[in-house]
């Protein structure tokens, strides 16, 4: 399997702090490669860095083999990269509606396309003139993630997507993000779920302390209790 995105000694520095110490990673092109750690272990700011959120130390960063740790995150954005952050981007004082036709980039948006976005997400069209301020929790980051998919992208980024959701809107993103991948898209996903990672991932990276700790598929760690243990800090009850 071809790898989309490489990452070969990746340091990256907020200020006085050094964040990211060294991170080789890969993600293969039309898999789920799933990126776990305790908090602060430094995977929103692998994401951040990649996207040129934040600028790279040192290190190289390749997407389909070309250099872009120098690279602005519009010039990113436009190489087909989607990025779904943690904190629910979206334009509150803007409509569902205006949202989506400013993440279309390449003009108009598909009619096939967000017909397929409101067959997971009905709320979205349900709501499609009001403001995006004034949805729920769960519906912000239905229009975060549609945001992201309204275009084919190349690869996608996304952090923690089921962060404080009802079990219900958590079960319909899975299944959004399970037809994404069959659909063939290249996903980095940041996850405390557990059982989402399960459900999703094809290969694991677990981060701790700003490095890459361990990597391999998401079913052998899947099926290693102690392993996810001794990672994560897991317990029995998180595969309940």
């Amino acid at each position: 399997m071809t790898d989309l995105l490489k990452l070969s000694g990746v340091h990256t520095h907020i200020g006085r702090y050094h964040i990211l110490q060294g991170i080789d990673l890969a993600v293969p092109q039309g898999e789920v490669t799933m990126l776990l750690g305790r908090n602060g272990a430094g995977k929103t700011t692998t994401l951040r860095t990649i996207m040129g959120l934040w600028q790279a130390s040192s290190g190289e960063i390749s997407l389909a083999g070309e250099r872009i740790e120098s690279r602005a995150t519009p010039d990113i954005a436009r190489l087909g990269v989607g990025y779904v952050p943690e904190s629910m981007a979206v334009f509150s004082d803007l409509t569902v509606k205006e949202n989506l036709v400013l993440a279309a980039r390449d003009g108009p948006m598909d009619d096939t396309q967000l017909e397929w976005i409101f067959g997971f997400f009905p709320a979205l069209r349900r709501f499609w003139l009001s403001r995006a301020g004034s949805l729920s929790g769960g519906q912000k980051q239905m229009l975060s993630i549609a945001r992201a998919i309204v275009e084919p992208r190349k690869l996608l980024l996304i952090d923690e997507p089921t962060k404080g959701l009802a079990p219900a809107i958590v079960m319909a993103l899975i299944e959004c993000l399970k037809e994404i991948k069959r659909q063939g898209a290249t996903i980095l996903l940041v996850e405390q779920n557990f059982f989402a990672a399960r459900e999703l991932g094809d290969n694991v990276l677990v981060m701790d302390n700003g490095t890459i700790v361990h990597r391999g598929e998401m079913a052998a760690l899947a099926s290693d209790v102690p392993l996810q243990e001794r990672l994560l800090g897991l317990s029995l009850e998180a595969h309940q």
